[in-house]
């Protein structure tokens, strides 16, 4: 029986409230005693993601690491996989759709983020993360609390119904400003994009700059659409 099939419910509560004032080190290394080697990692290179590679650097740089190539990514991003890869030898796997943009576009008669969002998500990262979490216990997030409601909602430690493993977020009681405070102090690579008013970056369809008076960092994503979340990190009712 694998480590996510032993981890039940009230386990979970014991080890939030074990963790729930550990550092986002410390919590990096119980994930790794827990799982590892069926742990693993998604990132989009974000400056919370930065950081966790940063950790893993030093505490196990074996674990695998990917990110969701939706063919949509800036340039910038996909530079930076390169420069991740020279500062700490972790070489991030691109998980890519089945189909190229060209031939997605094609199907559908034009880019469905335009006007379906959550199914060019849904098509684009959803469906490529079932299948590069296959086989894994414990999946590692970078989300934090205070960045939206749906991840206010999350515990550090949890059964991820939609993907069907443990998910681990070792950053969730971080604030916007912890994550810079260490990614500078620790001169850790990170997206030049957020020099240029994009604290939250995505597909480049879908995001643009954060505009004088908004508050909120991910103002730029999915702009003037009611949609918040690319689906990843929503919850859905088996993970309540």
């Amino acid at each position: 029986m694998s480590s996510a099939e032993t981890l039940t419910r009230p386990d979970w509560t014991e080890t939030n409230l074990r963790l729930k004032k550990a550092t986002p080190h410390q919590i990096l290394e119980w994930a790794v005693e827990t799982f590892f080697p069926k742990l693993t990692m998604a990132t989009a290179f974000g400056p919370e993601g930065c950081a966790i590679l940063h950790m893993l650097s030093e505490i196990e740089p074996r674990v695998r690491v990917f990110n969701l190539d939706t063919g949509y990514q800036f340039p910038e991003t996909l530079r930076l996989r390169d420069r991740i890869a020279e500062a700490y030898g972790i070489e991030v796997e691109l998980v890519q759709p089945d189909m190229t943009v060209a031939e997605y576009e094609a199907k559908n008669q034009g880019p469905l983020y335009v006007n379906q969002p959550d199914q060019c998500c849904f098509d684009r990262k959803i469906i490529p993360l079932r299948r590069a979490v296959a086989g894994y216990d414990a999946w590692i997030s970078s989300i934090r609390a205070d960045q939206s409601a749906h991840r206010a909602k999350a515990d550090v430690v949890g059964w991820d119904g939609k993907f069907g493993l443990v998910k681990v977020n070792p950053l969730l009681s971080w604030t916007h400003r912890d994550v810079w405070a260490y990614v500078v102090s620790n001169n850790i690579p990170y997206n030049p994009l957020h020099d240029q008013g994009y604290p939250s970056i995505g597909c480049w369809p879908c995001t643009r700059a954060v505009r004088p008076g908004e508050s909120d960092e991910r103002a730029g994503r999915w702009a003037g659409q009611a949609k918040t979340e690319c689906g990843l990190h929503s919850l859905d009712s088996s993970q309540l």
